[in-house]
């Protein structure tokens, strides 16, 4: 048996079955990336290491791996005052979905993922039947051949060989151009029964076909003190979402813009079906403008925006970003590719995080000349974008997310945007050294 997440298998947008798991997790005040290493072919260790960043306080973390709500593994996980990795192994010990618990002491993140089942394919089954039938029956022909007097008693298990033999190759054959089964965690919620057959869903459609697609989803978002809680909802039933995949190493992508225009790109924790938290403290009065960019299963990539209010008298109006880095462009007029680059200092050694080498945030237009009310401002502008800069290929690379321990990239990170409205834009490059997470902030003016 192997591991698997409830992702697609696009390394951009999820994990194979032969890859490991990264998920980023905004839990309390720490950015955490949760690794969950593969599962061999026989069901045991689980191993699962736990990255920190800077800043992040050090402090205990209790894992709980759990199968149908109960709890079969557990493991805890001492933080340290140096950011970097720290591991524990767990068990699992059966197919079927799995929720992975990571417990600060305040918040509980619940990460779902797949023990699935060695499925073989029908035709796989009739191949190996029909060459082991065929095998058979020449044996059979062979010493009816050389026993009976009449030689066309032969014939009966001979003919049986050829058809097995049919069939063998008819299977061996198709095999290269059957279409998979819909898949558990990816095309289906995933239960035990539809792992242990996902081909007995061909069948079905055959008979009733079935539309994977499912409806938009709205986002609701409330404050409870420095609590952000988010809930997922259909837009088709009003009842909770509970079925998103990961998606560049998240299930939530949180971009939050203050009213003076700084960014924060968080990673709310999943605590309940529909439900995920991060924790948030508005340090300006204002409007701040807030989009999740989700991936559903069988809906997509997903951009929902909402907004909440700073209302701290104390807060102030506007709050200074320094940046960490250096970013030159070349802007082309709207509708043409224009060039970002972010220079992270001089030293090659960033380090993947979320599986890229940079990240860039885009929102606008905005008005010109507004220097204050940039949520307001951003909360209706028509473009919000999150680009990448891609990890460059390595050679002899078994695929897969890279992990934040490999040190190598940069310094300079480069990004092809096409803005497609004239105007004034936000603009954020995010990348990571040394587990810090660093953003460099600026403004362009497209013609």
């Amino acid at each position: 048996m192997t591991l698997l997440l409830w992702a697609p298998t696009v390394r951009a947008d999820g994990a194979g079955s032969d890859t490991d798991i990264h998920v980023a997790q905004s839990l309390g005040g720490r950015e955490l990336t949760v690794v969950i290493r593969r599962v061999g072919p026989v069901l045991g260790p689980l191993h699962v290491d736990v990255v920190t960043h800077q800043g992040d306080a050090p402090g205990p973390l209790q894992l709980t791996a759990t199968s149908g709500g109960t709890a079969t593994s557990s493991g805890q996980i001492e933080l340290g005052p140096r950011p970097g990795i720290y591991s524990t192994t767990l068990n699992v010990d059966r197919a079927g979905p799995w929720e992975l618990l990571v417990d600060d002491g305040t918040t509980v993140a619940r990460i779902p993922f797949l023990v699935p089942v060695q499925v073989i394919p029908p035709w796989k089954k009739a191949s190996d039947y029909g060459f082991f039938a065929a095998g058979a029956l020449l044996i059979v022909s062979l010493g009816v051949a050389l026993r009976s007097r009449r030689s066309w008693v032969a014939l009966i298990p001979a003919t049986g060989m050829v058809v097995a033999l049919t069939v063998a190759v008819t299977g061996a054959v198709l095999s290269a151009y059957s279409p998979p089964p819909p898949q558990p965690g990816q095309d289906l919620d995933p239960t035990l029964d539809n792992m242990r057959d996902p081909y007995a869903r061909i069948a079905s459609n055959s008979l009733t076909p079935v539309d994977y697609s499912r409806p938009p989803v709205n986002l609701a978002v409330t404050m409870h003190g420095q609590t952000m809680q988010l809930g997922l909802i259909d837009s088709s039933t009003g009842r909770p979402v509970d079925d998103l995949l990961i998606h560049h190493g998240a299930l939530i992508h949180l971009i939050v813009v203050s009213p003076s225009g700084a960014m924060s790109h968080l990673h709310p924790v999943r605590v309940a079906p529909g439900r995920y938290e991060v924790q948030f403290h508005p340090a300006e009065s204002g409007t701040y403008a807030i989009a999740a960019e989700i991936a559903r299963r069988g809906g997509g990539v997903q951009l929902v925006r909402a907004s909440v209010t700073g209302r701290s008298p104390d807060a102030p109006s506007r709050v200074e970003t320094i940046s960490a880095g250096e970013i030159t462009t070349t802007i082309a007029k709207a509708g043409t590719p224009s060039t970002v680059r972010a220079r992270f200092g001089d030293t090659t050694d960033l380090q993947p995080w979320l599986g890229m080498t940079g990240h860039m945030m885009v929102i606008g237009p905005l008005p010109a000349g507004a220097a204050t009310d940039i949520g307001d401002h951003a909360l209706v502008a028509p473009v919000w974008s999150h680009a990448h800069a891609m990890v460059p290929p390595a050679p002899g690379a078994a695929g897969g997310q890279p992990d934040e321990s490999v040190a190598r990239y940069g310094p300079e990170v480069e990004f092809t945007y096409t803005f497609a409205l004239p105007g004034r834009y936000k603009v954020w490059v995010q990348a990571e050294r040394d587990y810090a997470i660093l953003t460099a902030p600026t403004e362009v003016e497209v013609p």
